[in-house]
């Protein structure tokens, strides 16, 4: 039988269930313990839930007090720790448990690091390297990730399909999961008909996932059919309250000038990523900078979330991110300088280069700002403004 989400999610609870009632009455299984932990990591990633999220973080954080650090649990921990962009916490996680640095599973998760600091070349090398010893499907979708934002859509969606060729007929959901990548890399160039084609396979072999949903949104959205958009965005926050769909949902009624519509919306995104910065995530900051740099008065606090989000990572993403709240706090000379970083990474992004074509006109540099106007359109010249943030 197919699995699908909703018998993949019953089965991974009665496992956590089970799993926790052994637990119970034993603590003393180290094995079981683990099991539970990364049965709990199986569900937090189907739902997406926070609480989810904590259950699993509190379960490794007993592991390690009972048993101290296992190759299994500083892994899981470091991939837990990585979800949520703690970066120096996914390297001390690796350093608990020193072999892991020199394991080819180490040594990926080091490789996502390096990308998200900036290190391209060295997260290239890396996943070469890695690729060359064992082709795992995992690692060949890093590599297509990276190909696909360095501008090698072709390479890229190759390598996805190579990643698929790797997995097991029983692996639906990983391949759901591939097809959304690929789907994505299409409409990044403006390669709608085939993204459907890609959303399509992903939702036949993982059904009822509301990630897939989510996807077609952005693609909805990016054909200008924000009705149909609005009503498969409604349905997905229904099935996964998320904040940053909550964003979505209230940025999408916006752009349609609902806007007495989208502020409960919006509102609510904010007091969900607020409340989760208070507790200490960083997770969020992104999300921060993309709310408040689309609100007037408060372009200032974009440009102040957007601080903290480089200096947590600095990437093109993040340099990108700056540079837009800048210019929309009237910063045009410092939003330069972070959108000159960003395009230096060789990044191949429709709109980081609408960002640096609106910065460079602003500055009056006509020449820099159609040229970057090109090459935004000639990545993607279908690019539509609204996004779904993740």
């Amino acid at each position: 039988m197919m699995a699908d989400y909703a018998s993949d999610l019953a089965k991974t609870r009665n496992d956590i269930a089970a799993l926790e009632l052994i637990s119970q009455r034993d603590g003393r299984d180290p094995e079981k313990r683990v099991r539970l932990a990364y049965r709990q990591f199986h569900c937090a990633s189907l739902t997406a839930n926070e609480c989810d999220f904590k259950a699993v973080q509190q379960t490794i954080a007993d592991i390690l007090r009972d048993f101290g650090p296992d190759e299994d649990v500083c892994l899981l921990k470091a991939s837990l720790d990585g979800h949520f962009h703690r970066l120096e916490d996914v390297k001390r996680d690796l350093r608990m448990c020193p072999p892991l640095g020199s394991r080819h599973a180490g040594r990926s998760v080091l490789a996502d690091v390096d990308f998200e600091e900036g290190r391209y070349g060295e997260a290239r090398a890396a996943l070469e390297t890695l690729l060359d010893e064992k082709p795992t499907w995992d690692n060949l979708a890093r590599l297509a990730h990276w190909k696909g934002k360095m501008g090698h859509p072709d390479e890229a969606d190759a390598l996805y399909a190579e990643a698929e060729d790797e997995l097991s007929a029983k692996e639906m959901r990983s391949f759901a999961w591939l097809e959304l990548q690929r789907g994505t890399l299409a409409v990044s160039r403006g390669r709608y008909r085939m993204a459907q084609m890609h959303y399509r396979r992903a939702a036949s072999s993982f059904p009822g996932d509301w990630r897939t949903d989510e996807h077609v949104v952005k693609l909805l959205a990016a054909e200008g059919n924000l009705d149909a958009a609005l009503t498969l965005l409604r349905n997905v926050v229904a099935r996964a309250p998320k904040p940053e769909l909550q964003q979505a949902l209230g940025e999408l009624l916006d752009q349609m000038g609902r806007t007495e519509e989208a502020r409960p919306w919006l509102e609510t995104a904010a007091a969900a990523f607020l409340a989760s910065v208070q507790e200490g995530g960083v997770h969020y900051y992104h999300h921060l900078v993309h709310l408040y740099a689309g609100m007037r008065g408060r372009e200032a606090d974009a440009v102040k979330w957007a601080r903290k989000d480089v200096i947590l990572r600095t990437n093109f993403a993040t340099q990108s991110a700056l540079a837009w709240a800048l210019f929309q706090n009237g910063e045009v000379a410092e939003a330069l300088e972070w959108i000159r970083r960003a395009l230096s990474s060789g990044v191949q992004d429709s709109g980081i280069f609408a960002i640096a074509s609106s910065l460079f006109q602003a500055a009056g540099d006509a020449t820099q700002g159609e040229q970057c106007a090109r090459a935004a359109t000639e990545i993607n010249p279908l690019a539509h403004g609204f996004h779904v943030h993740h």
